[in-house]
């Protein structure tokens, strides 16, 4: 899904594109290698697919895609991993990926919503246990069946505040007490800098070139 948009700078400029040019759009240069005073670089692509991160804390727009459907005002829905990489989340609908009936983990059809999405904070394989244990415990609780739910105070952030918590596991389960010091330390940092690739993404949606002033 990375859109591939590159970058490289000539004439005391930058250029964003997703294909390099012939001539430079800026001064109308033929360019070649020998031009560059830097070499054309692809830009980190900001989201990850969630299925590939394994005892994680991820987050996406409420609906849609980052790319093409979010902006600040809207409202984001965030989830957990498990060790296998299916994504645990709280929702109108209760909890997704647990069966009540067996009481084990199962896939969702929803999983393919989260192939874009940010990673928040992500856990070493030797969590594995105590991760799943902690996810599955709570998951089963009444605490977190659909008719529970609520849109202001009980919600998808309320779940994994709640598991992080119950994890125990030092410096992020501390910052889990604080809704918004949790917010300034771990959503904030990565929504700005996924702002910013937005951005720029739409704009060479609407042209082909963006041009900056170094």
């Amino acid at each position: 899904m990375d859109p591939g948009i590159l970058c490289f700078h000539h004439c005391e400029h930058k250029v964003f594109c997703t294909i390099i040019p012939e001539n430079c759009p800026v001064c109308q240069q033929k360019l070649d290698r020998y031009d560059y005073n830097l070499l054309p670089f692809r830009v980190p692509y900001p989201f990850v697919k969630a299925s590939q991160h394994p005892r994680s804390i991820v987050m996406k727009p409420t609906h849609g895609d980052f790319l093409n459907d979010y902006y600040n005002s809207k409202d984001l829905h965030i989830g957990v991993t498990n060790s296998q990489g299916y994504v645990v989340e709280f929702s109108e609908e209760g909890i997704r990926a647990v069966d009540p009936v067996s009481k084990k983990w199962s896939e969702c059809e929803t999983s393919l919503d989260w192939d874009q999405c940010l990673l928040l904070e992500q856990f070493d394989e030797l969590w594995n246990e105590i991760w799943d244990g902690v996810l599955l415990k709570m998951s089963l609780s009444p605490l977190w069946e659909a008719e529970r739910y609520n849109e202001e105070r009980h919600n998808c952030f309320t779940f994994v505040l709640a598991f992080l918590r119950a994890l125990d596991c030092g410096e992020l389960s501390e910052r889990a007490q604080d809704p918004k010091l949790f917010c300034k330390q771990y959503v904030v940092p990565r929504t700005s800098a996924a702002g910013k690739y937005i951005s720029l993404y739409r704009q060479l949606k609407r042209q082909s070139y963006f041009i900056q002033k170094q």
